[in-house]
């Protein structure tokens, strides 16, 4: 069965080379990016030889080397530097991807994605049942559906036809899963802005992702579904296809997990994903293959926040990732913090969980000892 018709599909889609072009384009770029100081992954293992071997493939939805290294070549401050444009970016241009990919997750080129393993929920209880320190709790995923490039290559009519596939699924979620799907395209600003500030809705890309090209034909087929109580969402049309999330005040970690589990069976039950052997569920980018679990909570660590550096070293003993409460390249406000686990490759569901829930009551203890 041939996928949806792509960015700049036609009856030879994936034949041929990148076109003069992007050639082009990628030989500036590349050039751009060997003549600065970044510090970029991208720039690291992007060397001249491997540039020269991957700048005239593609993928058979058409992605170049171009779709993948745009943003890194755009903002030399990158950490990662790339992002695949389709799911087979993984293999077409595995020579640069699996490095990063390797260093990242701390995995290595023959290891395996565990097979999905949620675990007993009931494992996890609440890590401040005082309400002193936790002011939220959220978990999510991400999820790509099948036959579809991710963002770069994705065209209007993707963004179209996944948003109303996903609101045929939305009609059939029932009891505490009910709820309602809001398109952007039919959103007042200032309930988005509402949304935004409620830490409930994504906004339009950042700069990194603006230049991976994101967020072209924004809002079309984007929007949000939530639950009753705002505690069950899925963003449709954002960074993936869709981030399915569960989310409630305070820090009980096993009743956010449990609602998370039933609507991922749900919506499981409909739509098909796209995973491998390899990387478990592939995303768009490659820090969120594997599980995909991004399990965090906003916390008030205003003694570890003192001093960054302990704080940052205290966060990678247990594999914890630090953001702003307003989400990536976010900056602190009055102390709050946004912790999460950050290894998502390798390990089972339950397990990044575990390394969570773990790291947290450790931050807790030291936040508390702190003067």
């Amino acid at each position: 069965m041939s996928h949806p018709k792509c960015r700049k599909c036609a009856d030879k889609c994936g034949k041929g080379k990148a076109s003069p072009d992007v050639l082009a384009k990628l030989e500036a770029g590349f050039e751009k990016l060997e003549n600065s100081n970044s510090t970029s992954m991208l720039k690291r293992f992007l060397t001249r030889e491997l540039f020269d071997k991957l700048k005239f493939k593609k993928t058979s939805f058409e992605s170049t080397l171009l779709d993948c290294i745009q943003s890194g070549i755009e903002n030399l401050d990158s950490g990662i530097g790339i992002y695949a444009a389709d799911p087979e970016c993984y293999q077409v241009f595995a020579d640069l991807f699996d490095p990063i990919i390797e260093e990242y997750h701390h995995v290595s080129r023959t290891d395996k994605q565990p097979a999905t393993d949620w675990g007993p929920s009931t494992t996890f209880g609440n890590l401040d049942p005082k309400g002193d320190y936790i002011v939220s709790t959220r978990v999510r995923c991400c999820r790509t559906m099948k036959g579809y490039p991710f963002n770069p290559c994705m065209t209007e009519e993707n963004y179209k036809d996944i948003e109303k596939q996903m609101q045929e699924v939305f009609k059939g979620l029932t009891k505490d899963l009910a709820g309602t799907y809001n398109p952007l395209t039919d959103m007042p600003k200032e309930v988005q802005q509402r949304l935004i500030d409620e830490h409930y809705l994504f906004k339009e890309g950042d700069r990194f992702l603006q230049a991976a090209n994101s967020c072209r034909y924004w809002p079309t087929g984007r929007g949000i579904y939530f639950n009753k109580n705002k505690s069950f969402l899925v963003w449709v049309g954002e960074e993936d296809h869709l981030r399915i999330m569960s989310m409630q005040p305070g820090g009980n970690v096993g009743e956010v997990f449990k609602r998370l589990i039933s609507g991922i069976n749900e919506i499981g039950k409909t739509i098909n994903f796209v995973s491998n052997e390899r990387f478990g569920y592939l995303t768009f980018c490659p820090t969120n293959l594997g599980t995909t679990i991004r399990a965090s909570v906003h916390i008030k660590t205003p003694k570890l926040g003192a001093d960054m550096a302990k704080f940052q070293e205290l966060a990678d003993k247990y594999h914890l990732q630090i953001r702003g409460a307003a989400g990536e390249h976010s900056e602190s406000s009055a102390g709050i913090y946004d912790l999460s686990n950050k290894r998502r490759l390798g390990l089972t569901e339950y397990q990044c969980l575990q390394e969570m829930y773990d790291g947290i009551t450790e931050i807790l203890k030291a936040e508390k000892s702190a003067k």
